[in-house]
This record gives structure tokens, C-alpha cells and sequence, in this order.
């Protein structure tokens, strides 16, 4: 055992901006990173550890399982020694797909259906429910004792609703797709001929326009002023065949036809029963809503599948119980079952119990196995995601936690910890980006990246015991570890002042498990939403507060649950989450925040453009003349090795500049005689191309605004998607910086994701800006240093799910603290 290492050796890191470092992370401990956003943590973490720990587990594989996998090509590091196998908790994992629950990611609900296919009373087909028996284990045949008939009991497979189980009508979803009448005929006030009935135009021919008329409606009188039977033959008239005269819009073509009828409705159906793709189901989705099966009441499950039952409920019940009482509900079913079958029952219950216990102590109690995986908040998939970890009771295996504390509420954080020194216990490395102070002192070892982001950071510049750290006076966490740090970032109003602009009202009913709400927010202040994870701050701002100021704008009907929104003078509300920017490589900082296309009209100005006949259209990666024709202006390539993962490699020829060679000797000079190519302008961070534009007002603004939000250190060029969650929503609110802002509302959802203490210093001054701009500020975080700057709290709860879904306390930072109900009043 003398020999064994205790160290993870990294020499001469190069991944994106590390600085060629060399850094040794201890084994067996739980390691903690941090560093500003840009520092250089993720790349060390993810970019580093994590890949060649995967990578290297993948090459341990044979070539042909390794085809099917993709893997990560090797990492840009001289050397790692002693790396184990690396599992990653990522900070986004990806949103589930429709077919995915909360019981099917846990895996709860393979124990579940296997209860009730084991344990249960089961059914014949005459209604008769016989008591639980061990020949349906030992696949004998059971025969219902009163009418003789032959009972099938169900396998685990035949109680799935992705397999064999599903609901008929749903195909195991839970929802049907109806035609929206509301939607056929937006705008009431054309005429048909005008092009009132929408699917006829993009679905299909407009010649229906000449049928309908041919079925005795008048195409040429606003639709709100046709009668209710021409309006009923427009929504569901019948098929007939029609004689009519057609002229062609665009030529002289005409002619005499005989055409049937498609009424509005079977417009849509036909074009949704021929949908072969994503492109054709975005034409006909604006056209359908989505109501809950009729047939399984949104349970997913067939009629066969709901039958059995165990202590008199059937898998459907069962699945809609939050995950406490549920637990509480299986620890009962041993003892309800006779004497034979108690040690089987024991056995399967136990292995669901075992998995509950780690869900519970990560504060997921409140869930119900049937609530949607996508519909969960990215905290609640991370931390399904762990409790999977834990329950594998692996060894020797290096845990990359990227952001677990994303969405926890201070009082779910001992949970984590725990399962945290699980994962320790069993033998593992854990190494943990994040900024949770809370979190970061339960470390064994602390790595401090910076000293800032970009092109300035990437180096180790601390890194020691949580104990060396606060003693440390080059360490920026160090004063947050400590609290010596100043917590105002603001001014903040009295509470007189406070509801001095007026306020927006809203009044709910009853949606999930958030009751009936009467809520008031301050306009013109910075309101802070918090609560314990499940407590309805998401519903209560994203799914009521939201849809129902949207809808009052454009003047449609308020959702179902909404009794009424009362927002005078507010005309706009913007959503700023943390979702990713653009879908592909082409989306770069600078076409995002239209500086791209103001730089490209400048070099076309420049006489060496002109002299040469390039127009602004050519300086474009995309499409233009000066993009590098290797790479398609892309900037990297795919190469096909055969049988391993395709490899992706910066272009040989541009260097991942994008542009050709010809583009950099068209050049821009400045007003300081420096001169600058496009593609030398779009390789620099933001501060520096900010001082090459001083001349070009507009770009110069629009840099100055990127580099005020703490962006100073992103590329021009550098890619959307990659950006992380803390980045990419900062960059959606550059365009909304510096112009007043009375009439609007923004939504921020825990903006704090991903953010040093220090980023969150900024992120506050930029609420201020939108403030002093008149705008009205609700944000949903957790975080205590914004919760300290806010104008107004509204704390949900007390609990989650059905135990939360309640206003418990509203008022000032002060009013909160000396409010004995609010949970969140304990730890400000």
C-alpha cells in the first residue's frame, strides 16, 4: 500500500486559457475549485481531469465497444498521471426527453412496477380482485376463486408506460395533441380573401379560399361579421367536391376544377398526420395545443396497467403520491401481506427505500415519481443525478461536480454535504467547481484559479487548507470564507418608498401544489423571490407571473389558473435565464451583439476594399468571398478516423480565425494611425477591440456595455454555445443596457449560477442600472448576498411541494429577519 499515489499529477495544462500550468489535485478528498467567471476552473476541471479521466477509462475498452461510444479526443496537457476514471455532474444536464419522469431518471420506478407486479391483488377479467399470491412469482397459473376464469398478472414490462403498459390513446405520454381553434383564424377582422383562415395559406393551396366560397361563405366580409353557420362550415364543414374557377395569383394560367373541401380544422390534422420531420412540426405546431389525455386522466398508463393494486390503490396512485409519503406508504406493504410472501415483499421494498433515502436527504421529498423529468429545474436533475452515483456504491472513481449547489436552498445543503462524504467514505475523488461558501469549507483542499477571467486568468495563484486560504492576503474567496466583506452593493429603499411607483398585482388559483396566491410587487425596485427548493417560486413567477403579463400585452385570454393581473404602464416583460446562446458554431459574441455586421460595412469603406470590389456582404464567415474555404468559415474540422469518435481540430489554414488569407491585408486604420484586420479585430477580448474602435461610436458603445457587465474578457470570436450559463445571460441583457426601461418588467432566473461572490458584486450593480432605468426587477435566486441588496422579498414555502406552495412572508430584508415563519429569515 506504500506505493499507492495520493495525488493527481497535471503538468503543462494548455486547455483554453490555462497558462501551460502544473498543478497536483490530492486523491480520496473532496478538492474544491473556484475562481471568477472566465478563470479557468472549468477548464481545469472539465476541460482537463474529467476528459482524460473518461477519455483514458474509454481506450481501456476494446475498439469495437469504443466505436459505439463517442469519447473525448485528448485533452491539451503535457502530461496527467494517476487520473482515475472520472464520472461529471454537469451544471446543465440535458433536458429529458417527453418519454422521461422523475420515477423513470431515479429508476424508483422499476421497484415500483415491480411491486405491483409482484405483490399486488390482481383482476380477472370479470372484476374479481384475488389476494396476493406467491404463485404469481413462481409463474404459476392462478385461477380467480369465483367465476373459475383464468388471471393474467401482469409482468414489470406490461406495467411500463413506455413499453407494453401505455395508455392506447397517448401512447404512454400523458398528452394529446388537439387542433386550436383560436389560433385558425388569428385576426378576425380580414376577410377570408385577405387570408383570415391561416392554415390555408401556409398548409396547403389557397385555392380553398375559392372552395369555401363555392360552399356558399362570403370570402370577401371580415370574419367576425360572418354568420355562425358560414363560421362552422370555415371550422368543420364536410368534404364535399366543388366545381370551381381558379386564376392563378402570380400568372395568366386559369381554369375550371372539381376540388373537395378541406375545412380548417382537417387542414391542420392532415398536414400533422404527414409531419416526417422537426422543420414540417414547426409548421403545424402553432396550430395545436396540448390538454391532458382523457383517457388515462395524463397517467401515461393503459386501463390493464391501472388494475392491480396494492394496499387499495393502483400504480397510477401510487406514482402521483409526493416521494415522502410515498416511502411512507411502501415501508407498510411487508406487513400488509400475508405471511408467506413478507420476505419477498421485504426484499423489493427495501431496494426502493434504499434509493428514496439519498433522494430525500438531497431535498427531492416533495416530488411525485410521476412529475416530468423536463419539467424539473436544472438543481433537481443534478441531484438525481448524484443520488445515482451514491446508490452504485463505486470505488476508486474521481467525481467531477460542476455547480452542485445550482438552485439548493441554504437549508438543503447539509444534505449534499453528506452524500458528498458518501462518496468520500466509499473510496472516491470528488472535485467540486462552485461558490457556495457554505460548500466550499467542507473541502479538504481549495484551488483558487484566476486572478481574472480570460486572457488574465488561467493561472493557479492560490491554493492551500480552507484554514491557509482565509489567511492568505492574495486570495479573493479568502474575505468571503471569513465574511469580512462589504455586503451592501446598493442602495436600497425605505420601506416607506417602497410601493412609491405603483405595484403589479396578481391573483391565482390553485396550480400543481402552489395554493390559491394574492401577490404584490413593487415597480420600478428590485424584488428577490426565494425559498426551499419546490416551494412554487418557479410557478409562481415563470409559469403564472409571466404567461399572464404576456397575454395582457397582446391582449389574448389569461391562462386557466390566472384570476387576474392588474401591471399598469408596463408594455414589455423579458425572461433573462441562463439557457444557451445559438444552436451552432456560426453564433459568436460579436454577430449576437450586431457588432459583426457594423464592422463588416466599415471594411468595405477602406480603399483597399473598394480598389478590390469587396462589399460588405463578403467580410461575412458565413457566406462571403473572404472566408476560409477549408474550413468553410467554421474555424475548425471534422476528421473521419474511421472506426473511433470523428475528431475535431483547429483549421490547419486559418487557425481558427475563420477568415482567408487575402482578409488580412484588408486593413482599417484608426484614428491613432494603428491599422487592424477584420479577422485580427475578431480574435481579441472585448476590452481590447473596445480601445482598436475608439472611432466607431456604435461598435465602441455596444463593447462598453459587454465590458460594464464584467464581459471584458470574452473574443469576439469566441462561440455562443459554449459560454456559460452566468455568461450567456449577461450577454442577452448587453441589448438592453443604457436606454430607459419604465415600462418593463425583467425576470432573472437564478442568475447567480456559476458566479464568484465578486461576479455577483457586478451582477447586482447591473440590477441597479436597470433600476436607475426605471425598470422593474423580480428575480428567483437563492444566493444571500442578493437576497441582502434586495427592495422587497417575497419568501415561499414553508416547505416543498405540498408542504410549501404558500406565501410565508413578504417585506424588507429587515422585516424578513425578524420574521419567525420565514426559513430564509434563519440564514440572512
Amino acid at each position: 500500500m506504500g506505493n499507492t499515489p495520493k495525488k493527481i499529477k497535471v503538468r503543462g495544462a494548455k486547455v483554453h486559457n490555462l497558462k501551460n500550468i502544473n498543478v497536483d489535485i490530492p486523491l480520496n478528498q473532496i478538492v474544491a475549485i473556484t475562481g471568477v467567471s472566465g478563470s479557468g476552473k472549468s477548464s481545469l476541471a472539465m476541460g482537463v481531469l474529467y476528459s482524460e479521466g473518461s477519455r483514458r477509462y474509454l481506450e481501456s475498452l476494446s475498439t469495437y465497444t469504443r466505436r459505439r461510444m463517442t469519447s473525448a479526443t485528448k485533452a491539451q496537457v503535457d502530461e496527467v498521471l494517476y487520473v482515475p476514471a472520472a464520472l461529471a455532474l454537469h451544471q446543465r444536464p440535458a433536458v429529458p426527453g417527453i418519454r422521461s419522469t422523475f420515477g423513470t431518471g431515479t429508476e424508483l420506478l422499476n421497484s415500483l412496477r415491480l411491486m405491483y407486479s409482484r405483490l399486488a391483488k390482481h383482476c380477472c377479467k370479470n372484476g374479481h380482485y384475488i389476494e396476493p399470491t406467491l404463485n404469481v412469482a413462481s409463474e404459476k397459473e392462478i385461477i380467480c376463486p369465483i367465476c373459475k376464469e383464468k388471471i393474467h398478472a401482469p409482468s414489470a414490462e406490461e406495467l411500463a408506460f413506455n413499453s407494453q403498459g401505455a395508455c392506447l390513446k397517448c401512447g404512454g405520454t400523458g398528452i394529446v395533441r388537439t387542433v386550436d381553434i383560436d389560433s385558425l383564424v388569428p385576426d378576425k377582422t380580414l376577410t377570408i380573401d385577405e387570408g383570415a383562415v391561416v392554415p390555408w395559406n401556409s398548409l396547403m393551396w389557397t385555392l380553398m379560399t375559392d372552395v369555401c366560397r363555392a360552399m356558399g361563405v362570403r370570402t370577401d366580409v371580415p370574419f367576425n361579421q360572418l354568420t355562425d353557420e358560414e363560421k362552422n362550415i370555415v371550422y368543420y364543414g364536410p368534404a364535399e367536391k366543388k366545381h370551381i374557377f381558379y386564376k392563378a395569383k402570380n400568372t395568366d394560367h386559369a381554369g375550371e376544377m372539381d376540388f373537395t373541401y378541406f375545412n380548417a380544422t382537417y387542414t391542420v390534422e392532415n398536414a400533422l398526420s404527414k409531419v416526417k420531420d422537426d422543420k414540417g412540426m414547426k409548421r403545424v405546431e402553432k396550430f395545436l395545443k396540448e390538454e391532458i389525455c382523457p383517457e388515462c386522466q395524463g397517467t401515461r398508463l393503459s386501463k390493464e396497467a391501472r388494475k392491480p393494486l396494492i394496499r387499495g390503490i393502483g400504480l397510477d396512485k401510487a406514482c402521483q403520491m409526493p416521494l415522502n409519503d410515498l416511502v411512507e406508504w411502501v415501508r407498510g406493504i411487508p406487513d400488509s401481506m400475508p405471511d408467506e410472501m413478507k420476505p419477498m415483499a421485504r426484499e423489493i421494498c427495501d431496494s426502493f427505500l434504499d434509493v428514496s433515502k439519498r433522494l430525500l436527504d438531497l431535498g427531492l421529498g416533495y416530488l411525485s415519481l410521476d412529475r416530468a423529468a423536463s419539467t424539473l429545474s436544472t438543481g433537481e436533475r443534478q441531484r438525481m443525478q448524484l443520488a445515482r452515483a451514491v446508490r452504485n456504491r463505486t470505488t476508486g472513481i474521481l467525481y467531477v461536480l460542476d455547480e452542485p449547489s445550482i438552485g439548493l436552498h441554504p437549508s438543503n445543503i447539509y444534505g449534499l454535504i453528506g452524500v458528498m462524504n458518501d462518496l468520500i467514505h466509499d473510496g472516491n475523488s470528488i472535485l467540486l467547481v462552485d461558490h457556495d461558501t457554505e460548500i466550499i469549507k467542507e473541502a479538504n483542499w481549495l484551488i483558487e484559479m484566476g486572478p481574472e477571467a480570460g486572457k488574465n486568468g488561467g493561472y493557479v495563484f492560490t491554493e492551500g487548507t480552507i484554514e491557509q486560504i482565509k489567511n492568505d492576503k492574495k486570495s479573493m474567496i479568502g474575505p468571503f470564507l471569513t465574511n469580512h466583506y462589504d455586503e451592501k452593493m446598493r442602495p436600497i429603499s425605505p420601506i416607506e418608498q417602497l410601493f412609491e411607483f405603483g405595484k403589479i398585482h396578481l391573483s391565482t388559483n390553485q396550480i400543481h401544489t402552489v395554493h390559491p396566491l394574492e401577490v404584490d410587487i413593487p415597480k420600478g425596485k428590485l424584488t428577490v423571490v426565494t425559498g426551499v427548493s419546490g416551494s412554487g417560486k418557479t410557478t409562481m413567477i415563470l409559469e403564472s407571473l409571466l404567461p399572464a403579463i404576456q397575454t395582457k400585452i397582446n391582449d389574448s385570454s389569461l391562462p386557466d389558473h390566472i384570476k387576474d393581473v392588474q401591471m399598469e404602464g408596463i408594455e414589455h416583460i423579458k425572461l433573462i435565464d441562463a439557457s444557451p446562446i445559438g444552436i451552432n458554431i456560426r453564433s459568436t459574441v460579436a454577430t449576437y451583439i450586431n457588432v459583426h455586421d457594423e464592422l463588416r460595412k466599415r471594411f468595405a469603406k477602406t480603399e483597399s476594399a473598394k480598389s478590390k470590389g469587396y462589399k460588405a456582404g463578403d467580410f461575412s464567415y458565413n457566406t462571403g468571398k473572404l472566408r476560409c474555404p477549408t474550413c468553410d468559415g467554421t474555424g475548425t474540422l471534422s476528421l473521419d478516423v474511421q472506426f473511433l469518435p470523428d475528431v475535431q481540430v483547429t483549421c490547419p489554414d486559418c487557425h481558427g480565425s475563420r477568415y482567408n488569407k487575402e482578409s488580412y491585408f484588408i486593413k482599417y486604420k484608426t484614428s491613432k494611425e494603428k491599422e487592424y484586420s477584420l479577422p485580427e479585430l475578431m480574435e481579441m477580448d472585448v476590452s481590447f477591440a473596445k480601445e482598436a474602435c475608439q472611432d466607431l461610436k456604435g461598435v465602441y458603445r455596444k463593447l462598453e456595455v459587454l465590458e460594464n457587465l464584467g464581459l471584458g474578457y470574452l473574443t469576439l470570436g469566441e462561440e455562443t454555445p459554449s459560454l456559460s450559463g452566468g455568461e450567456a445571460q449577461r450577454l442577452k441583457l448587453a441589448s438592453e443596457m443604457s436606454k430607459s426601461q419604465n415600462d418593463s418588467i425583467f425576470i432573472f432566473d437564478e442568475p447567480t449560477i456559476g458566479l464568484h461572490p465578486l461576479d455577483v458584486q457586478i451582477l447586482v450593480k447591473v440590477f441597479q442600472s436597470l433600476v436607475d432605468q426605471g425598470a422593474t426587477v423580480v428575480v428567483i435566486e437563492h444566493d444571500r448576498d442578493v437576497m441582502k441588496n434586495a427592495d422587497y422579498i417575497i419568501d415561499m414555502g414553508p416547505g416543498g411541494g405540498r408542504d410549501g406552495g404558500m406565501i410565508v412572508a413578504t417585506g424588507s430584508v429587515e422585516e424578513i429577519k425578524n420574521n419567525i415563519k420565514s426559513i430564509t429569515g434563519k440564514y440572512l
